[in-house]
């Protein structure tokens, strides 16, 4: 599978989004604007987990398939439908590293969540080459932490979902999420802290 351009999507209120989830359990056209909505939102997180773009591509490619199967048996709750979608997602690429028995690495430039920075750089190159070593240091330090833990960041500062959703992923209770995230937080910091990296990137809020 080829990774296609982005087209023009519209933001969907919950209930429009569940009104076009029962709608693709029998229409086609209705399961392609769920794909089209999901697509790059699960690509880039497989590319977070894996980091190259053939096995991103697969792997993406593998959660539709397998959500094309499930969702006539999927029920609506009170979490968003894109919790469940990447839930799939999750046991897949959790499945994928079990079997690769290997951790990729991704470059630094090609992390969605610092992605933002670059700009910023170019205007002033000795603050960015201090954020530069910074946000290297941080990647090394994330591509260290157990599974959960790296999928809780990227769905708590890429997808900005909430502890509730996220819980819906990992299988926790939203307490379970909140603890986890604090925990993983506290040790990032104290680890950038002993070797002299602490910039500060985000609140923890």
């Amino acid at each position: 599978m080829s990774k296609r351009p982005s087209p023009t999507k519209k933001e969907l209120s919950f209930e429009e989004e569940i009104a076009l989830v029962e709608r693709a359990k029998h229409d086609r056209d209705a399961f392609g604007e769920l794909y089209d909505l999901y697509f790059d939102r699960v690509y880039q997180y497989m590319y977070y987990r894996v980091g190259n773009h053939e096995d991103a591509e697969d792997l993406t490619a593998r959660v539709f398939y397998r959500m094309l199967r499930a969702l006539p048996r999927y029920e609506a709750t009170n979490a968003p439908f894109g919790a469940w979608v990447f839930r799939i997602a999750h046991n897949l690429v959790a499945n994928w590293h079990r079997d690769q028995k290997r951790r990729r690495f991704l470059s630094l430039d090609d992390l969605p969540l610092w992605r933002s920075r670059d700009e910023r750089q170019e205007e002033d190159l000795e603050r960015g080459l201090e954020q530069e070593e910074s946000f290297r240091l941080i990647h090394e330090l994330l591509q260290a932490l157990p599974e959960d833990r790296q999928t809780l960041l990227f769905l708590k500062f890429y997808e900005e979902m909430s502890n509730v959703e996220i819980g819906k992923v990992l299988g926790r209770t939203e307490g379970a999420v909140k603890a986890l995230y604090s925990r993983t937080l506290r040790a990032l910091r104290k680890q950038l802290q002993q070797r002299g990296g602490w910039k500060r990137p985000w609140n923890n809020d």
